[in-house]
């Protein structure tokens, strides 16, 4: 995935089928990055964790997300603020839509694959 500058339509993107159950559209510039999550229900993003700053939106669905020991479950309108280094983890137990924004981009999300925390 290349960094972009100036205008995109989340349209023209084309989504990467990271598993059977999510797919993802990136957009990213030098200091920031954008994710577009759409999780099937079942999906799970299992426990880790990155130096990346990151905060995620439900746009819709259910999503029941565990930062550091605090859980909580988040529906549509609800963020999460995901400090660096801190350990989460993400269930979904129906279709979900998720928007990402991490800071500064992730390096393994722009090379494309399925990263290990989503591999079944």
């Amino acid at each position: 995935m290349p960094k972009l500058s100036g205008f995109e339509s989340l349209a023209a993107l084309s989504a990467e089928r990271i598993s059977d159950k999510i797919s993802r559209k990136i957009v990213a510039g030098d200091q920031g990055m954008i994710v577009w999550w759409e999780m099937k229900a079942g999906a799970h993003a299992a426990a880790h964790r990155h130096p990346h700053e990151q905060i995620a939106w439900v746009l819709k669905g259910k999503m029941e997300f565990r930062l550091g020991t605090a859980r909580r479950g988040c529906g549509p309108g609800d963020v999460v603020v995901i400090p660096g280094g801190v350990e989460h983890e993400a269930h979904f137990p129906e279709d979900t839509e998720v928007v990402d924004i991490f800071s500064p981009p992730r390096e393994d999300f722009l090379a494309g694959g399925t990263p290990t925390y989503m591999k079944k």
